[in-house]
């Protein structure tokens, strides 16, 4: 029989501290990346593998802790190595090639530039941002509320937009792709960013004539990103405000990444609206971070909807249960939930 004792020394064989570190000082990792990113060091190898010496010359970098620094991106799975150290040759994942080479139309990296930029450095407050539930962005020393900040340079305009992008184009070719697009004519994404959403609709759905839909400051990056893909006869950029205007009509209307920037009152407003905008059969796409409805699971978008309370003044992501609550509240008829890639969802409402 065992005893109390025993059970114990059982239990502190089994469980370890090494969860807890790896998670505490997970901001090691993130910071590499994030630095690489920067430094463009993913661009820089999508051209040829290089050697520590070159990459040192190329990026402009001191020397100590530089293959320190190389390897932690080989350890960490973003490089790949032949050699070691003064006879090393780095080069790019696959997956580091696709994504974060910056010349490549697969670039996800704009997030990690925005991470790197703003929200690095904002989520040091976060339990400030907890104790008295205001945001923790330029906000917090008397800077321009978010939208403002980053709608008065083109540059940093450029970066949320390609930021936002990024971090959804999986999403975006998944949806464009397995959504059933076939009894559907037309499509609209409110908040549409840089068009991304509606050229992989385009791209993939050649019957469907869409419309991406956003203030006027975005609409020139939409444009140069539609010229550049070839996409400018295929969708078309509508400038507005989608809480002070209608939204255009469509078939099938979405929004990614727009319901969570807001409180409970404007997260309705907004799903009236495409309600209103929408013929019978039509139907709601929500692109988020969907949180499951036991909320023990999806982790980032607990996260994010952290993210929410250091940018925004009300914002939180959801689960399907709460869409579904103020969807039907709205008048759409049912509700269904489409798995992405990650941890994202599209929830998806029918009138």
């Amino acid at each position: 029989m065992k005893t109390s004792s025993d059970i114990q020394v059982q239990q502190e064989k089994i469980v370890d501290p090494s969860h807890i570190l790896q998670i505490g000082m997970g901001f090691f990792a993130s910071k590499t990346l994030l630095t690489a990113v920067k430094l463009n060091l993913f661009t820089l190898l999508a051209v040829r593998p290089l050697s520590a010496k070159e990459i040192k010359f190329e990026v402009c970098l001191n020397g100590r802790g530089l293959y320190d620094f190389l390897d932690s991106l080989v350890a960490l799975g973003f490089l790949q190595r032949t050699g070691i150290k003064s006879n090393a040759i780095y080069s790019n994942s696959a997956d580091a090639d696709l994504f974060l080479d910056k010349n490549k139309l697969t670039y996800a990296g704009g997030i990690l530039e925005m991470a790197n930029n703003r929200l690095y450095p904002f989520w040091n407050f976060l339990e400030e941002g907890l104790r008295t539930g205001t945001p923790q962005n330029e906000t917090r020393t008397g800077r321009k509320p978010l939208f403002e900040e980053i709608y008065s340079d083109i540059d940093r305009t450029r970066e949320f937009v390609n930021a936002m992008g990024g971090i959804q184009l999986g999403n975006f070719v998944k949806f464009a792709n397995e959504f059933d697009f076939s009894k559907y004519n037309t499509f609209c994404d409110i908040g549409g960013a840089g068009a991304q959403l509606c050229a992989q609709v385009a791209v993939h759905n050649p019957n469907i004539k869409c419309i991406s839909f956003d203030l006027p400051q975005v609409s020139p990056i939409a444009l140069e990103n539609m010229s550049k893909l070839g996409l400018s006869s295929r969708v078309k950029i509508q400038s507005g405000d989608f809480f002070t205007e209608d939204f255009p009509k469509a078939d099938v209307i979405a929004m990614g990444n727009i319901l969570h920037g807001w409180g409970i009152d404007d997260k309705k407003k907004l799903i009236v609206k495409a309600y209103d905008a929408l013929p019978k059969g039509g139907s709601l796409v929500i692109i988020e971070n969907i949180i499951d409805d036991e909320r023990r699971e999806n982790a980032f978008g607990l996260m994010m909807s952290l993210n929410m309370l250091i940018e925004t003044n009300e914002g939180y992501d959801f689960t399907a249960a709460d869409f579904d609550g103020w969807a039907r509240e709205a008048g759409f008829a049912h509700t269904s939930v489409m798995p992405l890639t990650g941890p994202s969802s599209a929830v998806i409402a029918v009138k």
